[in-house]
């Protein structure tokens, strides 16, 4: 008698990255960094940081970027939502506190909002929704190139004080950190782009590997420093609904925006999983920089709606998928009874002749 499977439904994808996440940070409170374990961690957690922004420059193609500017109206709109709505809607939110949301939670919502859109997920859900797949490629890259920049900058502008650690001496860190290394990757993109294509997969380990480590060295900060006694239960249940709304309302503002605005199916498509989505990757290295031993709640919000994304938006881009598979089947009936029509048309008058 075989053994009952259990099944992951298709419409919920499990994440395993996010399960590496959530392992590194109960890793994190078990046995969190103290003393010079602590040290070397944080020395290691900088370098990694430093890496892995090189590693996004050398990475992107310069000239992938130029040839995107051609589709400028989406990019613009893109961004838009990503660094004009997105904040918005996170300086509302500021009414929640401290009804809803502790000031220390609300932080990492603000920033949340602040951070670049995401690339690879918003390309592969464009895809599946039969999309413009070319232009979610280059509305990502541009929302990351921008964000390198302009996600400081409206941490700066908003968070203020608020930002925990944050300072001028954290733009600062920004600059050499994360702007610098991805500059120096632009410039030397040329000599080694044939390295990174042979070692990609190895590399993209190297990616994650520097993300969990960040991870680790900001909620070992966490611990040590009690933070986490500040968060009861209940606090994150309501994060999460207050995420959920903002989801649905970023999804909504996206897709009859685009709408409206005039763009194709393909385009709208590509806008509503762009403009709705924020960077795990970008973001979590942002933080740690910005907020210093604070980034372990700075970035819960921020891994909590990554892995609500994923599964709102894979719902989302499979029913994209059915509607276009229904309007394909939908022209190629109408041409078939038009065709028909036209041959019984055409055959008639023969008939009559004869």
């Amino acid at each position: 008698m075989r053994r009952p499977q259990l099944k992951i439904p298709s419409w919920l994808p499990v994440d395993g990255y996010i399960l590496a996440l959530i392992g590194t940070v109960v890793l994190a409170a078990l046995l969190p960094a103290r003393g010079p374990v602590a040290t070397g961690a944080e020395g290691a957690s900088t370098g990694a940081v430093a890496l892995l922004f090189f590693l996004y420059g050398a990475r992107l193609s310069t000239r992938e970027a130029m040839d995107g500017l051609r589709h400028w109206r989406l990019h613009l709109t893109v961004l838009a939502f990503t660094f004009a709505v997105f904040p918005l809607l996170g300086l509302a939110a500021r009414g929640l506190v401290p009804y809803v949301l502790t000031p220390q939670l609300y932080t990492g919502l603000l920033f949340l909002c602040l951070v670049p859109s995401t690339i690879q997920s918003s390309i592969a859900f464009t895809s599946i929704a039969r999309g413009n797949v070319a232009a979610a490629i280059c509305a990502g890259s541009f929302s990351s190139l921008v964000g390198i920049v302009v996600t400081p900058l409206l941490a700066a502008l908003l968070l203020g004080g608020d930002g925990g650690g944050f300072s001028a001496d954290s733009l600062l860190s920004i600059v050499f950190q994360l702007l610098v290394p991805f500059v120096a990757g632009q410039l030397l993109r040329r000599w080694i782009s044939g390295f990174l294509t042979r070692y990609k997969k190895v590399l993209g380990y190297v990616d994650r590997g520097s993300i969990l480590l960040v991870v680790y060295t900001a909620f070992s900060a966490g611990m040590v420093q009690g933070i986490w006694g500040r968060v009861s239960f209940w606090r994150l249940v309501e994060l999460v609904a207050v995420e959920a709304v903002l989801l649905a309302v970023m999804l909504t503002l996206t897709t009859y925006g685009s709408r409206k605005l005039g763009f194709p199916r393909a385009d709208r498509v590509a806008i509503t999983f762009a403009g709705s989505k924020k960077s795990l990757a970008a973001g979590l290295p942002m933080a740690s920089v910005l907020f210093g031993a604070q980034a372990s709640l700075a970035v819960l919000p921020l891994m909590l709606f990554h892995q609500m994304q994923l599964m709102v938006c894979a719902v989302l881009a499979k029913r994209y998928a059915r509607q276009a598979e229904a309007a394909e089947a939908a022209g190629v009936a109408e041409q078939a009874a038009d065709g028909g029509t036209g041959a019984v048309s055409a055959a008639g008058p023969v008939g009559t002749r004869r």
